[in-house]
């Protein structure tokens, strides 16, 4: 995953470097890089896994959003 700006004829820099963080946290490069410095062991990611789905199932009939998500 490369990610890069081109700095445009007559740019700020601080604009590009603006530019270059947006694509930076659009595309999840750090947080896969933060997930991947410790390892999980499989029964610690499923268990992960089942608090987020729960979680996410109590909000969805909090807010009365009852159908199905992919």
């Amino acid at each position: 995953m490369a990610v890069g700006v081109k700095v445009r004829n007559n740019e700020d820099i601080d604009r590009a470097l603006k530019r270059f963080r947006r694509q930076v946290n659009r595309s999840r490069v750090l947080q896969e890089y933060r997930q991947n410095m410790t390892y999980m062991k499989p029964s610690e990611e499923k268990r992960l896994e089942e608090k987020r789905s729960r979680r996410r199932r109590h909000r969805q009939r909090k807010r009365g959003d009852n159908r199905k998500r992919k």
